[in-house]
């Protein structure tokens, strides 16, 4: 299962009765927005608005807003399949197997690959229409203003590309956008972020003017990855064509350097000037909180390029949980193999919804040695982007960290305060409104773990109360003679 573009995973939900078409009139201004939070916290199905107030291209929200809807855009029916063919890669690039048998299977596989590679194409549905002059304007399109203090309508569900200005590589990026005017808008790329990193570079090396494209829909796939925390120099077209089983097709931009998706629904060309600022904000931000304005660098549009019909894509986010906890998820999922492959000790992670990704971690380890929970801490502040993660909690391997209830009970049972928690400081998320000051600020680890005689426990640490399976087994097979009815006492 795989999509071409939006319109066949629209077609596709529509089918599985995970769409909702709304053909009475909407503004852009709070009311979708307002309708769609509604669906997400109820877990409803995603939304096609056909009849927007003074606009006359379809809204689609919440493509990604439910765990089930999120392993469709990704071509699985859970996201665990995913991941479980993520391991098998590593498994691929990190050692062969032995034998005749095992690498002729490996070349094969690894052929495989090599098909799922980006593909430059001429015809690109994205270019059915170009734009330029005063024909390239923004107030065309209906963006959503989201929370009654935002700064103004904001572009939310972009690919932003840009080029690393030392090597080459491209990188897709999902950052905000707030709609300036009908040429300008800013460039919300955090600090810890790939594009706030090519601007860097590019302010080092004295380059004046830095081409970016932003890509408005495509296949869902595709659109996922502009969230995938992956290292600077790994092209996240790769990754989408190794979820899609096919590899992206890329078409040139028509005014600038860089590589579009072909089957993307609008794109926008243009360039930002290094060093140029401006207020950006406030939003309602993922944390739930409005995030303030804050200078970021600004774009210019310079050419719009486009589908005869195209379907304009977006999500809000807010108080959790909202779309982006959903795309958070897949991240998690996906990724957990490879934590693994540096802290073998790892047997499962939980970012939950109420910890907005950055501020709570929990993780179960398979304990082996004093002190272990502390080494599992400190190796997760030090991988990418979990440096920002402000609160991990480590319980053991026995603990569904899936249920933050039983690890609440575990941490309440099991901590000693004194002894226990670990306080440290270093990167935090740019959104972290908590932190004295911007960018950094102080952590916490909290062991949760059984402790033993290694550890200055001197006391024997006590059972679970867990029934014997004996008298388990003994009411199952009684408990019609009890005649209780379960659904009347809950």
């Amino acid at each position: 299962m795989s999509f071409q573009d939006l319109s066949e995973f629209i077609a596709f939900l529509d089918r599985q009765g995970d769409l909702h078409r709304i053909t009475a009139p909407v503004s852009c201004e709070l009311e979708i927005a307002e309708i769609a939070d509604r669906m997400v916290k109820t877990g409803g199905p995603a939304l096609l608005f056909e009849n927007v107030t003074g606009h006359t291209m379809p809204v689609v929200i919440g493509l990604f807003a439910a765990e089930r809807r999120t392993a469709w855009a990704l071509g699985v029916e859970k996201l665990d399949d995913l991941a479980a063919r993520f391991l098998g890669l590593l498994q691929l690039i990190h050692g062969p197997p032995a034998g005749l048998l095992n690498k002729l299977k490996t070349l094969g596989q690894l052929a495989q690959l090599a098909g799922m590679r980006p593909k430059t194409v001429r015809h690109a549905p994205c270019q059915e229409v170009v734009l330029q002059g005063d024909a390239a304007d923004l107030s065309k399109f209906p963006i959503l203003k989201c929370w009654p203090l935002d700064g103004g309508p904001f572009i939310t569900l972009p690919l932003v590309i840009t080029r690393d200005p030392q090597t080459g590589v491209q990188n897709y990026g999902m950052y905000r956008l707030q709609v300036f005017d009908q040429r300008t808008t800013g460039l919300h790329w955090q600090t810890h972020k790939v594009g706030a990193r090519h601007n860097r570079l590019a302010q080092e090396l004295g380059i004046t003017r830095m081409e970016v494209a932003i890509a408005l829909g495509g296949d869902p796939a595709s659109i996922w990855t502009g969230s995938a925390p992956l290292p600077p120099d790994v092209d996240e077209m790769l990754l989408a064509g190794f979820i899609r089983k096919e590899g992206v097709e890329l078409a040139p931009a028509k005014t600038v350097d860089l590589l579009v998706p072909a089957q993307a629904e609008i794109v926008l060309e243009g360039y930002m000037t290094p060093g140029e600022e401006r207020l950006e904000g406030p939003f309602g931000d993922h944390t739930g909180y409005y995030s303030m304005p804050e200078p970021y660098p600004v774009f210019h549009l310079t050419c719009i390029t486009r589908r005869h019909n195209p379907i304009y894509p977006t999500t809000i986010v807010g108080r959790p949980p909202s779309e982006d906890y959903f795309m958070g998820k897949v991240t998690e999922r996906l990724f957990l193999p490879m934590i693994k492959l540096v802290l073998p000790e790892v047997v499962d992670i939980n970012m939950p919804a109420e910890g907005v990704f950055h501020n709570l971690v929990l993780v179960s380890i398979k304990k082996e040695y004093p002190g272990q929970a502390r080494k599992v801490m400190y190796g997760l502040w030090g991988l990418g982007l979990m440096s920002l993660a402000k609160t991990i909690i480590v319980v053991d391997h026995f603990v569904n960290v899936q249920n933050p209830s039983e690890v609440a009970w575990r941490v309440a049972s099991n901590l000693d305060p004194g002894r226990d928690v670990v306080l440290a400081s270093g990167p935090v998320d740019d959104l972290d409104h908590a932190s004295t000051t911007p960018k950094f600020g102080s952590k916490v680890g909290i062991d949760a773990t059984q402790k033993s005689a290694a550890e200055g426990y001197t006391r024997q640490w006590p059972p679970d109360i867990v029934m014997s399976e004996e008298v388990k087994s003994l009411v199952d097979r009684r408990w019609q003679e009890y005649g209780i009815d379960l659904r009347a006492s809950k």
